[in-house]
């Protein structure tokens, strides 16, 4: 015999949890390891240094983590770091998206702790790209895909660098960017270098230096290129509840965005735009800031190329008139619009992907932490806002990241 009829207020949505308001994030924890030429350590060994010292840096106790993010490491990433770890979370993340990947799962990372499904999730990279080579460990191979829609520009020999060589002489010929412009970047990002003790190269580096040295794909040199390091690093990310247990002062999530283009060059429409177009605009509109309130930019610099563009994209100059802003000083750490402040992948590192040092070095800037490399306001005091930007495969992807101190 059936039973009652269930009434309305006993029906499967009756007790339906009312929704959790959204929690501010903050980066309560950020830190590097041996970086630079690094011979002994392997790659879990530098994840598991940054992890340990990014933990320490925030205070916390390391049974907060639930949340994992993690890429390039592992035949299952994150599973088999966060093993190597010691770590049992709840939400993870392995989202590849090349250069960009960090940016990206912060961007991942900030929404779930704001919707209440992590509490403290812990983003560590580490690479042993140099000693590999050194080592004879593996090969380089920079020609991407012999599968699905790449195998019909691999014949043609396409390497990344070339791909990237193409759009920077793109932009040259739409726009009269010339080649002393871009080597002015690699210029300004030896000698933001040259204060940090963890920067690979800190000699100073001359245009005619960039411009003479050798030919690696036209119109980059080798000092165009983005040097090959060792590595690894750690961004905790936490919700604003455990922010009061933290050993410093937060420095909070303000805005994310991300965006794809194209790995095919033939489905790229337009060689002067990079994907940082959407993924800046979007971040400012969830930050509710414009370019104008940024005091530092940290941007993913394989090639001086990028970070002419991505200045464009993100709207701190108008298209075309990246070549023109980058001279003179404009991105030096006293400049106009301090860039890369540790030196960039151009002279201080890059451990194979880079995204992750980008917020590092912007928190440690935010916060004061940056010694003799400290960039100062105008008026004396520390910066307020930073962006981190990152690219990945040849302006396939990106992530941006606003970070603030208010």
């Amino acid at each position: 015999m059936p039973g009652p009829t269930p009434g309305p207020a006993s029906g499967p949505l009756s007790h339906a949890p009312e929704p959790r308001p959204r929690r501010r994030v903050a980066v309560a924890g950020v830190a590097l390891s041996e970086c630079g030429r690094v011979d002994g350590p392997t790659p879990y060994a530098l994840h598991a240094q940054a992890a340990r010292r990014a933990l320490a840096d925030s205070g916390l106790d390391r049974s907060v983590i639930d949340g994992f993010a993690s890429a390039g490491l592992g035949t299952l990433a994150p599973v088999e770091v966060a093993e190597y770890l010691g770590l049992r979370p709840t939400w993870v993340d392995s989202t590849s998206v090349g250069g960009s990947t960090w940016e990206v799962m912060a961007a991942h990372a900030a929404d779930a702790i704001a919707a209440g499904h992590a509490n403290a999730v812990l983003l560590v990279y580490g690479s042993t790209a140099r000693a590999d080579i050194k080592a004879r460990r593996r090969t380089s191979n920079l020609s991407f895909g012999a599968r699905g829609p790449l195998q019909f520009e691999v014949p043609y020999g396409h390497t990344l660098i070339s791909k990237y060589a193409m759009a920077a002489r793109r932009h040259m010929h739409e726009y009269g960017t010339t080649l002393e412009q871009l080597a002015s970047v690699a210029v300004q990002a030896r000698a933001n270098a040259a204060t940090n003790p963890d920067a690979m190269f800190r000699a100073p580096l001359t245009v005619d230096e960039v411009l003479s040295s050798e030919m690696i794909a036209d119109p980059f040199t080798k000092l165009h290129c983005c040097i090959r390091s060792d590595g690894g690093c750690a961004v905790l990310l936490v919700a604003q509840d455990l922010v009061p247990d933290t050993a410093k002062t937060p420095v909070w999530v303000l805005g994310t965005g991300t965006s794809v283009s194209h790995t095919t060059m033939s489905e790229w429409a337009d060689f002067t735009v990079s994907p940082a177009a959407v993924s800046g605009r979007l971040a400012f509109e969830r930050a509710g800031l414009t370019p104008a309130d940024v005091d530092l930019a940290e941007i993913y610099d394989a090639f001086t190329y990028m970070t002419l563009v991505t200045l464009e994209d993100l709207g701190f100059c108008a298209k075309g008139e990246g070549g023109a802003y980058v001279e003179k000083g404009r991105l030096l750490r006293e400049g106009e619009l301090p860039v890369n402040t540790d030196g960039g992948g151009l002279s201080a590192c890059h451990p194979g992907m880079r995204g992750l040092f980008l917020l590092v070095e912007a928190v440690r800037q935010l916060r004061g932490e940056a010694g003799p490399g400290q960039v100062t306001k105008r008026d004396g005091h520390l910066p307020e806002v930073a962006l981190a930007s990152g690219t990945g495969g040849w302006f396939c992807s990106s992530g941006t990241v606003i970070l603030g101190r208010g």
